[in-house]
Formats: structure tokens, C-alpha cells, sequence
């Protein structure tokens, strides 16, 4: 959702970054330390970003992350994955474009920044490298290892041509993209609304967790009541960000149990080409899931305290090796769905997360839908009529279906990484897009 009605430049980004900073920050030590630079300094910094977006070399684009923060303030004795390895020049660099040109296929985007400094005499300084790791995209990837937190410090990321986010740390303030200023996408997956939307296969999963507990000859652990709710989004962020890193596109459709029966067989919404036995392996995504339970249950249990809550934070440091397994294999199964979405057609899943099938072709008229809203707030209770006109036959055709079934939930991801989610809302085809910084060129 644009902020502005005209093309956008450095200076709007700028100021935009001026206005929302103190929005952003937390009750870290580092807000005394991490301080803005002045808005001529910011303005200066955020346009060499752009000039060198613009640049490539050696036919690569120009991509990096960068960091503003005195070198002093990294601990030198630290290093990855639990900490940030910072690198100091015995000599600083200068700041310009051209330097950025040529260091940037040195620091790669997934793990490293570029130190900056602000000098009172000489101004902008690249002083080296801040080495973090990958592990700050397991937001975006999914996954269970334990990602290590950016100081408060200003963050920008450079994905290609004009495209420029603003970070204060591992938080997303704004991005300049195709001339646009858009503030931090909202996380869907956090609504309310799509919450109650699985809260039945979620009932359904306690419930066999439940029976298999009751089994059990030693006490296991209390799972929290929204482990579940994080672990099936993991899984989402994985197809998701599998799907992007292909570059070719893809669309994933979620149906209720009820009208996925239905549309298994000749109906008027969809064909799906390549449908799949109903056996145990369409519904291994559940099995897996369960099977996570279990095991994170037995092994978190305490003899001592058998009313022991466990939940995601915990989960993500638990040592065992059952558990890794079928964390592992959870994950491939994503991306066995991912690829599936390579071919024309959308993949097909129930709320129940039992793989139907995919190549499934929409039926009936993709122009149907006239107008959709975009979504402005988690729920989508503000919302700004646009015309479905202006997106590809991928995105027309899921406004169609969520038009015709309510209940279905559509996920369309672009080829350039974009991510929309489409559903029905308060009498309307509404979506969200959930733009990923570094990933869909943000």
C-alpha cells in the first residue's frame, strides 16, 4: 500500500525513517548507544544505497545489508551462530557508491553486513564486516534454530535496482520499491481471523496428541495451546520461501475438509490434474505433526512436575534426536509441496493439512471479480478498494475462487517473491501481501 501518490526517492525514504524511528525501538540498553544519524547524514547514506542498487558488477546485481554502529560497540571475543563477528579494516573506506560496487560480492547478503560509521570529520566511513550468519531468515524460511538479534542500530538492506528497507535492528520500518514508500508489511499469520480459520484442524491434532498422552507410561510435558499454531506456520514459511527462491511463482490453495471432498471430484471451481490417492501418504503433513507433538511432549516431560508447559521458545532449544528426525522430515515434505507449485495450476491442501494434489486449474472467468480490497490492518477492517485489473492470471484467478468459496484461502506468491495472501472478508475478495525484506526484493 503506497503512502505516497507520486514516485519516491532517498529524501522521502529518509524522512519517512525520521518520523517512524522512536515507533521502533525497544527497551534495549542499545537505545542510548544506537543513535540516527542526522537527516542530512541519513539522506546521504540511503541515496549512495540507491546509486549503487542501480550499478552491478560483473553482471551481478548489486545486493548487500549494511549496518550504521561504531565498530567499538561489537565484542570483539564474540562469533556465529550465537553471536555477530565483527572484522575491523586497518585502514576505513570510503563511503561512495563505487566502493559499495565493489565490496558487495565479498559480503554475502544472507550473511554478512557492512560496518558503517559516521565520522565528525570525514562523514561516512565503511570501517569493515559484521559477520551474522544465516540464521536471521529463519523468520522468513521456518525452521527451529535460534536466530541472533541486530543491536538497535539502523539496518538497510539493498536487494536491486531501487530497492532499499530500512531496519531498526531485525525490525522492518519502510522500504523504497519501484518508486513507492511502503511501511512494514503486516503478519497475516497473526490475525485473528485466519486463526479461526484452522481452529478446527488444530482441536482435531490436541486431540490425537491427547489420546497418545493418555497412552503413555511416563509423564510428558503440557504442549502450550499455540504450538501447534507456530509449528503449522513454520511449515507455511517454508513452502513459501522455497517457492521464492525458485523465482518462478506459485499458488497454494487451502480448503476447508468439506469442500476439499468436493473438489476431488467433477465439480464447477476446479480441476485438479494431478490428484493424489487418499492414503497416509497425502496426509503426512499431519502425521508428522502429530508425531512432533508426541515427541516434544515425552521428551520435555518432568516426573517432578508433570504439569510442565512447554511451547515454541522451548522447543527450538530441545536436544533430541527423535525430534530432529522429524523435524527434518516435516521440512522436506515442504519442500516437496514447493515443487509442486513449479508447474502451471495451484497446489492443493486442506485445513487439515492433507496434501490433495496439484497442477488444479481455476475454473470459469478469471475477470469475474471486478474489485478487490487491499487489506490496510491485520484483521482487514480497513481496506482500500482497487481494481483487479493491473496483476497476473495467477492473483485474478484466486480472487475468483475465494469469490465462489468463501472458505478457501489462497496464498499466491509472484515470481518476483511477492507473497499475497486472498480470502474472503466482510463481503469482499481481501488481501494482504506480505513482502519479505531481502527475499522478494523489498
Amino acid at each position: 500500500m503506497a503512502v505516497y501518490d507520486r514516485h519516491a526517492y532517498p529524501a522521502e525514504l529518509a524522512a519517512h525513517i525520521v518520523e517512524r524511528w522512536k515507533e521502533h525501538s525497544t527497551d534495549s540498553i542499545d537505545q542510548e548507544i544506537d543513535i540516527l544519524p542526522d537527516q542530512r547524514m541519513l539522506e546521504l547514506l540511503i541515496s549512495t544505497c540507491y546509486q549503487a542498487s542501480l550499478m552491478r558488477e560483473e553482471e551481478r546485481v548489486v545486493d548487500f545489508r549494511l549496518i550504521v554502529r561504531e565498530p567499538t560497540l561489537f565484542a570483539a571475543e564474540e562469533g556465529t551462530p550465537e553471536g555477530l563477528h565483527r572484522l575491523i579494516f586497518t585502514q576505513p573506506r570510503p563511503f561512495n557508491e563505487y566502493e559499495l560496487q565493489r565490496l558487495s560480492p565479498a559480503v554475502d547478503f544472507y550473511r554478512s553486513l557492512i560496518g558503517v560509521r559516521v565520522d565528525r570529520v570525514e562523514g561516512l566511513q565503511m570501517w569493515g564486516i559484521v559477520h551474522s550468519g544465516p540464521r536471521w531468515m529463519q523468520s522468513v524460511f521456518g525452521g527451529r534454530k535460534i536466530a541472533v538479534a541486530l543491536p538497535q542500530s539502523l539496518v538497510i538492506h539493498v536487494t536491486g535496482p531501487g530497492r532499499i528497507s530500512a531496519y531498526r535492528g531485525s525490525t522492518l520500518i519502510a522500504a523504497l520499491n519501484h518508486g513507492r514508500i511502503t511501511p512494514a508489511p503486516h503478519n497475516v499469520f497473526e490475525s485473528a481471523w485466519l486463526r479461526k480459520s484452522f481452529v478446527g484442524v488444530r482441536e482435531e491434532l490436541y486431540r490425537k496428541h491427547e489420546e497418545a498422552r493418555a497412552r503413555a507410561a511416563v509423564p510428558w510435558a503440557v504442549l502450550a495451546p499455540d504450538f501447534v499454531r507456530v509449528l503449522i506456520q513454520q511449515v507455511v514459511k517454508r513452502i513459501i520461501s522455497s517457492i521464492r527462491n525458485s523465482h518462478h511463482g506459485g499458488s497454494l490453495v487451502y480448503l476447508p475438509e468439506e469442500q476439499a471432498a468436493a473438489l476431488c471430484c467433477d465439480n464447477q471451481y476446479m480441476t485438479i490434474k494431478y490428484q493424489f490417492v487418499e492414503e497416509e501418504p497425502r496426509q503426512r503433513l499431519r502425521t508428522l505433526i502429530v508425531g512432533i507433538m508426541n515427541a516434544f511432549a515425552e521428551a520435555s516431560g518432568d516426573p517432578s512436575a508433570p504439569d510442565r508447559v512447554v511451547g515454541w521458545e522451548d522447543y527450538v532449544v530441545c536436544k533430541n534426536e527423535v525430534l530432529a528426525q522429524l523435524d527434518e522430515a516435516l521440512f522436506d515434505v515442504a519442500h516437496l509441496i514447493a515443487g509442486f507449485a513449479a508447474i502451471d495450476g495451484a497446489v492443493v491442501i486442506s485445513k487439515r493439512q492433507e496434501l490433495l494434489g496439484f497442477g488444479a486449474v481455476i475454473s470459469g472467468d478469471i475477470d469475474k471479480v471486478e474489485a478487490v480490497t487491499n487489506a490496510l490492518d491485520l484483521e482487514g477492517t480497513q481496506r482500500i478498494i482497487v481494481r483487479s485489473e493491473g496483476v497476473g492470471t495467477r492473483h485474478r484467478a484466486a480472487y475468483r475462487l475465494c469469490h465462489d468459496l468463501q472458505d478457501a484461502i489462497v496464498i499466491v506468491i509472484s515470481h518476483d517473491g511477492n507473497a499475497r495472501i486472498v480470502a474472503w472478508r466482510e463481503g469482499m475478495v481481501t488481501f494482504w501481501d506480505q513482502v519479505t525484506a531481502g527475499v522478494a526484493g523489498f
